[in-house]
């Protein structure tokens, strides 16, 4: 390998620029965030804001001084509680790594469920797990992976660097790297054999479970003797058989998998890993403590090494679950032998499966590479080669630069987020909200000026998608004030005052607010434009060979 050294401060310069951290934070591939929180860093974070986390005084302070080597500049939050004695909870500690002090005008607003997420009640989840920033202040919410982890662009880093700009983003990852190695250095985090050790009534659920799909799989393979089984479309009898074990012995392991955490307490150690997404997942917890489950080669049960058996220490023709590679025993109780070399198989399969890939991707993306190198994008916004050959007249077809992606699938905004963050910093103070009639004729005036028509660069796709969100919204308006008993136009009459101001609350939009909201939404669609010169064909052949 060569090592080239940037010699003259020009080269150092736009090395520093081109390839410093600070300034790839992001993957060009489709705009996810590439640095973020993992392991050590979820699980503290994870475990500081929970509910029942309090700290006083003394505590408090020396947590925000972990942060910032006790050299940065805090403003200590109002204590959660009172009285008998002053106390914080956790949430603040986050709410003062986002913005330590009031000098920062950094507000970070936006909603994220996180993997404990009930499914109902969002912010009164009784799990705690809908994460709700406003205005940088933490207001409900467990932070886990999908707010501090990769591959969620609705994450806390993601809407710093969208928001505000690269260093505000690199500055937040600092304090929370500094804040929660410190702090599980002080608090402690470990895991034991007594934290995989199953119950006498676990145990006792999961041999019932496991004698119970072990019946129902004899009573198959008598039907499959007696000719007597009901074949399913497309299939013959041995493979409507290995169908109906397969789905048998994957719901016993799901089952004992989902009696298993039922029954963990909430301080259990792989169980914290699992949910704030640090390391784990249910079904590596329910081999540990229930049942290892059916091992599979190439995709299907154990395949017979021997003549018409899968081991010699089964009968031939065997086909009940553990003659063909189901292991009913955990990790914690230990595997039997037979069960210990199907496992074995299973494992091997993977490791070839991970050799053979590298070489092969390894040799499919040098090819892409090669093929793609030239392609570039030039001031009339083409993708041409180095001879000047048309390969694309607009880049991806609307021109966007797939880095500054904010919204899934490859949109530009995320829209929800951006009216959440309009109505928190652009609060309406006393302001009237409009009317139905108003809003929908402010929104039709501003979308039909030049920077929205296509010879301004901007696509239909975005323009429509912009539009539908806002006639979306306007006749969630129109349900509102139908509900509370209101017309669809503004009443001047005292008595409805109330009724209006809970109207506003709920899904007003007043007129300063509806300005921000489309003129921040059309400026950032145009500052997202693919730049003139930029290496599209290597950022495309990067980005096909990178997930593989």
């Amino acid at each position: 390998m060569n090592l080239h050294v940037p010699q003259t401060e020009e080269a150092r310069t736009e090395a520093l620029s081109l390839m410093g951290i600070q300034n790839n934070l992001c993957t060009p591939k489709n705009g996810d965030i590439l640095v973020a929180s993992t392991q050590d860093f979820l699980t503290s974070s994870f475990l500081i804001t929970r509910k029942d986390t309090f700290y006083d005084r003394c505590a408090f302070c020396l947590m925000c001084s972990y942060m910032g080597d006790g050299s940065e500049h805090i403003d200590l939050p109002s204590p959660a509680i009172l009285k008998p004695i002053e106390l914080w909870i956790g949430k603040q500690l986050f709410s003062v790594l986002v913005r330590p002090n009031a000098k920062m005008r950094v507000f970070v607003n936006f909603i994220v469920m996180e993997k404990n997420y009930s499914k109902t009640g969002e912010t009164m989840c009784p799990s705690d797990g809908c994460v709700y920033f406003r205005n940088s202040e933490l207001i409900s919410g467990q932070l886990g992976k999908a707010t501090l982890g990769n591959g969620n662009k609705s994450g806390l880093f993601s809407v710093l660097l969208r928001d505000y700009n690269a260093y505000a983003a690199a500055s937040c990852m600092n304090r929370l790297a500094k804040l929660s190695a410190r702090w599980i250095g002080n608090h402690g985090f470990s895991i034991g054999i007594d934290d995989v050790q199953p119950g006498a009534r676990l145990t006792a659920k999961k041999e019932e479970r496991v004698t119970e799909g072990y019946n129902k799989c004899d009573k198959h393979i008598d039907l499959y003797n007696k000719g007597k089984l009901n074949l399913q479309p497309g299939c013959n009898a041995a493979q409507t058989l290995e169908a109906e074990i397969t789905g048998e012995l994957n719901k016993i392991r799901e089952l004992a998998g989902s009696v298993c955490l039922r029954e963990l307490h909430w301080r259990n150690s792989p169980l914290i890993m699992s949910q704030c997404g640090s390391k784990g997942s249910p079904i590596n917890i329910s081999q540990m403590i229930a049942c290892v489950g059916q091992q599979s080669v190439g995709g299907r049960r154990a395949p017979n090494g021997f003549i018409d058996r899968s081991l010699p220490h089964f009968p031939r023709n065997d086909k009940k679950p553990a003659a063909k590679g189901f292991v009913a025993n955990s990790f914690y109780t230990g595997l039997t032998a037979t069960e210990f070399f199907f496992h074995t198989m299973g494992g091997r399969e993977g490791l070839v499966d991970t050799a053979v890939k590298t070489a092969e991707t390894g040799y499919m993306s040098r090819r892409l590479m090669k093929a793609l190198e030239d392609l570039s994008t030039h001031y009339d916004g083409t993708v041409r080669s180095a001879n000047s050959a048309i390969v694309q007249f607009l880049y991806g077809d609307d021109a966007m630069d797939p880095v500054h992606m904010e919204g899934k699938d490859g949109e530009p905004l995320n829209l929800d987020r951006l009216l959440i963050k309009t109505k928190a910093t652009c609060p309406a103070n006393g302001s009237p909200a409009l009317s139905v009639s108003e809003l929908s004729k402010r929104v039709d005036e501003r979308l039909s000026k030049y920077d929205m028509q296509p010879e301004a660069g901007c696509s239909a796709a975005f323009r429509n998608s912009l539009f539908n969100f806002l006639e979306k919204y306007i006749s969630n308006v129109k349900k509102t004030r139908l509900t509370l008993g209101l017309s669809e136009e503004k009443n001047n009459d005292p008595d409805l005052a109330g009724l209006e101001n809970i109207a506003l609350d709920i899904c007003g939009f007043t007129a300063r607010q509806v300005e921000v909201f489309l003129e921040t939404c059309i400026k950032r669609y145009h500052s997202k434009r693919m730049e003139a010169g930029a290496a599209v064909g290597a950022i495309g052949a990067q980005s096909i060979g990178e997930p593989a």
